[in-house]
């Protein structure tokens, strides 16, 4: 079987990245952005960076800043017309995943209009037409969607949330500036850290899993976990890490895929709208104590890239070694331990169960799932 890897064109790293936009759409031929991003970016003057370094260079934009968190379909819609009103003729998306996954699900139906229901694009849709060129600004530190295949679309009028998979939709540049991170609050810091680790660590454990990945999620455990304590303090050298660790844990799952804890995450925000990073955060213990005998030494690895001394250790030890480093980051990072401190209904939990059992990053669980043994995970974690 062959392993296929597929990486966005063009990544510029460390602060002050930005400044690459303009040598980047005027060595394309771009002629006019359409910027995807949310209110609160505009209100705190983060895109301004961006839209500043445009103005000053003469090159023209519109805004569209409806995003969302958990974006939906209605809102995918919207950035198709908006998109199309504008006349540009590529986009720039500044945020969070919400704003990159936006943008994405604008770039492939504005370039394949025959998905513009947007629920057809659901699972490893074969589309035909490469998406409107983005260039990918994100803003925490945590998705990697800028270097990734995938986007998640929430349908509100199901209450559920699909995983789309593309190569089409992968952005022509990234910008990975940790200078456009550095104004995140400690929560959000917390949370999209905990959801790269848990990349990371699904990545690292997915059946998909091989060589070349492995290499990549080890060094974003590494990263990740020494430096997202430091980042929640906003410390610089914690910011720089933090950007970097969770773009190399994008470059190996998204070419691999994750497992059943993003499987029973993506419920919890088509369900009350919980911030992604939390789900992932509180699930993932739970989800590695239920996994754990289906990883060989895997966890072993876990715990040391988490400065862990395993030495002398029996397979058990450094199982349960792996689980508590897990749970010790994200103590200190402050996430909270239960689901029901998040405010998931325990009544609930069997509609949740089904529904991640059917969602795509179930399948490459270590373990098999079944409806009933996801159902416990959540009664556990409850």
């Amino acid at each position: 079987m062959a392993n296929r890897m597929i990486l966005n064109e063009t990544s510029y790293f460390g602060g002050g990245a930005i400044a690459e936009i303009v040598s980047e759409a005027k060595k394309r031929g771009f002629k006019k952005a359409l910027i995807v991003t949310d209110k609160d970016l505009i209100k705190f003057n983060v895109a301004k960076k961006v839209t500043d370094l445009l103005d000053g260079s003469g090159l023209k934009y519109e805004i569209f800043s409806d995003v969302k968190a958990n974006p939906t379909v209605a809102v995918v819609k919207k950035g198709v017309e908006v998109f199309a009103q504008s006349g540009a003729d590529y986009i720039i998306a500044i945020g969070g995943g919400s704003s990159i996954d936006t943008a994405k699900a604008v770039g492939i139906i504005t370039a394949n209009p025959e998905y513009s229901d947007v629920t057809s694009l659901e699972g490893a849709v074969d589309t035909k037409n490469p998406c409107v060129p983005i260039i990918a600004v994100p803003t925490t530190a945590g998705t990697a969607a800028e270097v990734t295949i995938n986007y998640v679309i929430t349908d509100e009028e199901n209450k559920r949330k699909f995983v789309c998979v593309d190569p089409h939709d992968i952005p022509v540049v990234a910008i990975i500036d940790s200078d456009m991170m550095s104004s995140m609050p400690k929560g959000l810091t917390a949370s999209t850290g905990m959801d790269a680790l848990t990349h990371a660590i699904e990545g690292y454990t997915t059946k998909a899993a091989w060589e070349l990945t492995d290499m990549m999620h080890l060094k974003a455990i590494e990263i990740i976990s020494r430096s997202l304590r430091a980042a929640c303090d906003n410390d610089p050298a914690g910011r720089e890490d933090m950007a970097l660790g969770q773009y190399i844990a994008g470059m190996g799952f998204s070419n691999v895929g994750l497992g059943v804890v993003h499987g029973m995450a993506h419920p919890l925000g088509a369900f009350y709208d919980t911030p992604h990073g939390i789900a992932n955060a509180v699930l993932l213990p739970y989800v590695m104590e239920y996994n754990a005998p289906c990883t060989g030494e895997k966890f072993k690895d876990i715990a040391e890239a988490m400065d862990v001394d395993t030495t002398g250790m029996s397979e058990s030890e450094y199982r349960k070694a792996a689980v508590d480093a897990v749970r010790k980051l994200s103590k200190d990072v402050g996430i909270p331990e239960k689901l029901r401190e998040i405010g998931v209904k325990e009544e609930d939990l069997p509609a949740l169960a089904q529904s991640a059992f059917e969602d795509v990053c179930t399948g490459g669980n270590p373990r098999e799932c079944t409806v009933e043994s996801i159902l416990e995970i959540y009664k556990t974690a409850f």
